[in-house]
């Protein structure tokens, strides 16, 4: 069990590496293709689409085929779609390498999720996300160093992450054996096979939608920021994009000091709680960012990445406690494809609208998601409240 505890915390990083690399490589890579600044909103959905669906199928696939072979050819997959972006010619190939990035990252997304959620305590959970922070925070770091070189070679820096993909590949291509024997769907075949083919009628469970909607909220803040994070610094500051990336690796670490701190306090404190603080704090970090003033920036952007640390995990990790563990699968991938479709959303119309105006606004806009998100939350506590665990 604890060797595959440290495999699944190496594929976490996995999970991270790719999720920041387009926002910080977005103003050279679209000056290189000559597409206007809001056209990352049209790409950055295509690919949110696609993990979306993916993860709303990934239920059934998972039970079907195992957690440990869906999470190796997801992995692949991702590599497959860096590699090709980094030498796509014109963005209609980028897009189509996109697309396979994202079908890859959804299924993997939603079975080592669930798998956590029924497996291991709240800490785990906090700690694994820890560890998607690592890879979140390193892909802008790793794309600066080209960045700032005199070429500008984005492209690069996406064969660096591909390469890293691989190997994570390899090491869970070699633990399959060690999977299986303690993969969450295959207890037994009969049951698989019922589970496989009952359907479960998931919007009918009382709380559900605005859960859903509490993560998508969450989800659309994230997306901002790291798909647009980049470019609000270079166009109201007017840093340079190698430093900008930079800002934008500082508040993918606080969501990765976020997750280290929650791991701890979720040994005393149950999800619900820790959910609530982490909105707090990102609340309170927006407020800073409201001043605009450039020498609170790294402090504002951090505090925000460290309200963000537990609100993911712990919504996901509370599924099986909220709606039961028998659909966990299903009901995880509806909540992160749903949670895709509406952040995904939400930030393409706010890249047509920052573009078209300024991104003088995201701060305010993020505050108004904020509250969106705290509001749906509550309301689907006080559907599902007595059914959450004690603290673990």
């Amino acid at each position: 069990m604890t060797a595959i505890l440290v495999v699944i915390y190496v594929v976490f990083i996995s999970l991270g590496l790719p999720d920041s690399l387009f926002g910080v490589a977005w103003p050279v890579l679209g000056a290189e293709f000559g597409l206007p600044t809001g056209f990352a909103s049209v790409y950055s959905t295509l690919v949110g689409i696609c993990t979306g669906g993916a993860s709303f199928i990934a239920g059934v696939v998972i039970r079907k085929f195992g957690t440990p072979l869906v999470s190796l050819v997801s992995i692949v997959l991702t590599a497959v779609g860096l590699i090709g972006i980094s030498l796509s010619p014109n963005i209609w190939v980028m897009i189509f390498f996109a697309i396979v990035l994202g079908y890859g990252a959804g299924a993997i997304d939603t079975g080592l999720n669930n798998y956590v959620s029924l497996h291991y305590k709240a800490r785990h959970m906090n700690w694994l996300h820890c560890f998607w922070g690592i890879g979140v925070t390193a892909s802008p770091m790793i794309m600066s160093v080209f960045l700032s070189g005199e070429t500008g070679s984005w492209r690069n820096g996406y064969r660096v992450v591909a390469a890293i993909e691989l190997l994570i590949g390899v090491l869970v291509l070699f633990s399959l054996k060690k999977w299986r024997s303690l993969d969450t769907v295959a207890i037994d075949e009969p049951e698989k096979k019922k589970s496989t083919d009952e359907k479960p009628h998931i919007f009918k469970m009382p709380g559900m939608v605005t859960s859903i909607l509490s993560l998508g909220f969450y989800c659309s803040m994230e997306f901002m920021l790291g798909t647009w994070g980049a470019s609000y610094f270079v166009n109201v500051f007017s840093l340079g994009a190698d430093v900008a990336a930079r800002y934008v690796s500082m508040y993918f670490c606080g969501i990765m000091l976020g997750r280290l701190i929650t791991g701890f306090a979720s040994m005393k404190f149950d999800d619900k709680t820790v959910i609530r603080a982490g909105l707090a704090v990102m609340l309170i970090g927006f407020g800073v960012l409201v001043f605009q003033q450039k020498a609170f920036m790294l402090f504002g952007i951090l505090l925000v990445g460290v309200g963000c640390g537990p609100i993911f995990p712990s919504i996901l990790h509370s599924v099986p406690d909220r709606f039961g563990a028998k659909f966990s699968a299903d009901i995880t991938g509806f909540h992160m494809g749903g949670a895709y479709a509406v952040g995904f959303a939400v930030q393409m119309t706010f890249g047509f609208v920052a573009a078209a105006t300024t991104f003088r606004i995201m701060p305010f806009v993020l505050i108004a998601l904020c509250v969106l998100c705290i509001s749906m939350n509550e309301i689907t506590l006080g559907k599902v409240g007595k059914n959450l665990s004690n603290p673990q």
